[in-house]
């Protein structure tokens, strides 16, 4: 039996350096977030492409991890990480 891959997440934007990674709910010291949602399109990586508030993002489904990233067309800038929100 497989499952369908989820049709939106949450991706937050966070910096690095940030110490307390967001381990309660609610406590992300995300610089932006979006709610992207599956466009039905692969991205280079292999893994499901997720689009929305400018934020286009492959990502792994079964781990929750963000594979590639693109903010607003360019990509991610140094000292930020992408996450998908728990």
């Amino acid at each position: 039996m497989t499952t369908d891959p989820p049709q939106r997440f949450e991706v937050l934007l966070v910096p690095e350096h940030v110490v307390n990674r967001g381990d309660t709910p609610g406590d992300d010291p995300a610089v932006r977030s979006a709610v992207v949602e599956a466009t039905g399109e692969t991205g280079n990586s292999g893994y499901p492409r997720y689009a929305g508030d400018g934020i286009v993002a492959d990502i792994d489904p079964r781990t929750r991890t963000v594979e590639a990233v693109l903010v607003d067309g360019w990509e991610l800038d140094y000292g930020l990480s992408a996450k998908v929100a728990s």
